[in-house]
């Protein structure tokens, strides 16, 4: 047994959804630190992606698009089926969220975070089956890991309520889905991120310090944090571990402690 048997993904071909910043980013690092052959990255947002992929090097290749409908997902899986016979590792980390009173909570502040959030994640797995399941064997499985939050596992005390309703729901949806997709070869797992800097969590981008002071080990999280747990899932090291979602958040939801700044978490 050595490290390049374990966490070895060279020759793989991977698609991170929403990958070109936050934790999409970081986890495309992690999968380019590991040998990746090549990893695709989408987003709404065309200028982001040609940085990111500028950045990151010849490895990355955006796609731009909207994978919030069916019609988006299925022009993603066309322009990936155009270029690869098969797809190796899918992370479903596209999402949104939003913030309303109780009281004026809108149909689309939903129907939006839901979509994006829950269906988009299934359909866009059922769409890329073919591919997914295209070389997958028992001894080198398909991988799906699809990013929930911390706040799908315990209340915080901001009202985001089809957030936090969504990504509950995805982490069941992790344990449906694998317990199909295991007959196939493609093993079906989540992340739960704690506080980790991103334009959706501007807490711990922008008040740092202040949110680390209800972290139970006193930080946000980083791209080595995301970026390894994505790669242990990923790799030969996780192949034993389906339909979990594995909490990535310095202790913020099995050590119990109270909150000290609002909600160091605040999604993802």
């Amino acid at each position: 047994m050595n490290l390049q048997d374990l966490f070895s993904l060279e020759g793989r071909i991977a698609l991170v959804t929403g990958g070109s910043r936050g934790i999409g980013r970081m986890i495309v690092e992690g999968f380019l630190a590991a040998g990746v052959e090549r990893v695709y990255i989408t987003a709404r947002k065309e200028d982001e992606l040609q940085a990111t992929a500028d950045d990151l090097g010849d490895k990355v290749v955006g796609i731009q698009g909207d994978i919030s409908t069916l019609a988006g997902c299925d022009a993603l899986v066309e322009a990936i089926s155009a270029k690869e016979d098969r797809l190796d590792i899918l992370v479903n980390n596209a999402g949104a969220a939003w913030g309303e009173d109780y009281t004026s909570f809108p149909e689309q502040g939903w129907d939006k975070v839901m979509d994006l959030n829950v269906k988009t994640p299934f359909f866009l797995t059922q769409k890329f089956h073919k591919l997914l399941t295209a070389q997958a064997t028992q001894n080198r499985p398909g991988k799906v890991i699809n990013i929930a939050s911390v706040d799908g596992m315990r209340i915080n005390p901001w009202e985001t309520y089809s957030y936090q309703a969504s990504k509950a729901a995805l982490i069941h949806l992790t344990r449906r889905m694998a317990a199909r997709l295991v007959q196939d070869h493609v093993y079906v797992t989540g992340i739960a991120p704690g506080a980790f800097p991103s334009n959706m969590n501007k807490v711990a981008r922008d008040m740092e310090a202040e949110s680390a002071k209800g972290i139970p080990n006193k930080r946000v999280g980083d791209k080595f944090d995301m970026g390894g747990s994505a790669v242990y899932l990923a790799s030969r090291a996780g192949d034993y571990t389906i339909g979990e979602t594995l909490t990535v958040d310095g202790g913020i939801v099995n050590a119990h402690l109270p909150n000290h700044f609002a909600d160091p978490a605040g999604g993802r």
